[in-house]
């Protein structure tokens, strides 16, 4: 039997937060840049992913050369780790030019500005080694539905993809979908609308996506179904695994912190479609608890890889002949009881 692969392990830099929320201030003081990459090692973590102004603090009042000096000597800090680079994506709901929307825009000046934007996080991702550029469509949907045209928001969305695949021949694109927040409606919600708009573009082949457990909650449906959907496809090039509490705003818990058995079958989707195997990474999008100390300030990214690799051990010793068995005889509480004893270590 051919040994089974490892997996790469990836954090963002937001991952360690200070605590605040839209109704309190931080409850932790601020950490370095420096700081996080080397609590990134510690912790048996490969990667960190970045939004561009991540990567290039204050990106927008920065020249093309300021640019590619920032990115230089951040790509040597990440190599001096032995860290790489997972991704690079474009910040595109704090600027003022992006409150009523980025590419979908009303304003066609504001929408020009997300595409140029965006452009400068591919150059970015160039110079940080990596081809993969994340769209989170934040502000891509309406608040009033009178206030926007959707039909043509497809099209400015399909623009604005068309433009990056043409920047830079190489460039892979993967679209984050999330039903809603900070939108009241998003445009592009789920994985299934992500992988629709990826064949209007020029190239569909380079327009894939990324699966975040709390979005496919908040939308309703089971993340593990939505890993098998977008794997089915090829096209399942990152993933940000965490928890979610139900129909709430997206809490971004540690992963397996609400929903074992939700938890259990994402990692069993993994397994049996090879992900990771292309070089894909594991990456964890949570936050502490805002009461967390500081004393304990990465337990939140330490037990999510402790509970995704013992999630491995389980999913690679489930006694599938014996589910088969009660499948084919469709004795489904037995096999419920099977699963649930599995978990708890019969």
């Amino acid at each position: 039997m051919a040994a089974k692969h490892s997996y790469k392990f990836c954090f963002g830099p937001w991952n360690l937060s200070e605590g605040q929320d839209p109704y309190g201030p931080p409850t932790r003081p601020a950490q370095t840049f420096e700081w996080k990459l080397a609590q990134l090692k510690k912790l048996g973590f490969d990667a960190m992913m970045f939004h561009d102004d991540d990567a290039v603090p204050d990106v927008d009042n920065k020249s093309p050369a300021e640019i590619r000096k920032a990115t230089r000597e951040l790509k040597k800090k990440l190599a001096d780790a032995g860290v790489a680079a997972e991704m690079v994506a474009p910040r595109l709901w704090f600027d003022p030019r992006t409150v009523d929307g980025a590419f979908t825009s009303n304003d066609p000046a504001c929408r020009r500005y997300a595409i140029e934007r965006s452009l400068r996080c591919i150059d970015i991702a160039k110079e940080l080694g990596t081809d993969l550029i994340v769209l989170w469509l934040a502000r891509e949907g309406s608040y009033l539905r009178e206030s926007k045209n959707a039909r043509r928001c497809v099209d400015y969305l399909v623009e604005a993809l068309d433009k990056m695949l043409a920047y830079d021949k190489k460039v892979r694109i993967a679209i984050e979908p999330k039903p809603n927040e900070p939108m009241d409606q998003a445009y592009i919600p789920t994985i299934g609308h992500a992988l629709a708009l990826a064949q209007l573009t020029r190239d569909p082949a380079r327009v894939g996506c990324l699966i975040e457990t709390a979005h496919a909650i908040l939308a309703g449906l089971d993340p593990a179904d939505e890993i098998d959907f977008a794997c089915a496809f090829g096209k399942l090039w990152s993933l940000h695994l965490n928890d979610q509490n139900g129909l709430k705003f997206d809490q971004d818990k540690p992963f397996g912190s609400a929903n074992l058995r939700m938890a259990f079958n994402q990692v069993r989707a993994l397994e049996r479609n090879g992900y990771g195997k292309r070089g894909e990474y594991v990456c964890f999008d949570v936050h502490p608890f805002r009461p967390t100390k500081v004393e304990h300030w990465l337990a939140h990214l330490d037990n999510s890889r402790r509970t995704f690799l013992r999630l491995v051990e389980k999913a690679r010793t489930f006694p599938e002949k014996e589910a088969q068995k009660l499948i084919a005889d469709r004795n489904y509480a037995a096999l419920d009881q099977l699963v649930l004893e599995h978990l708890m270590g019969r």
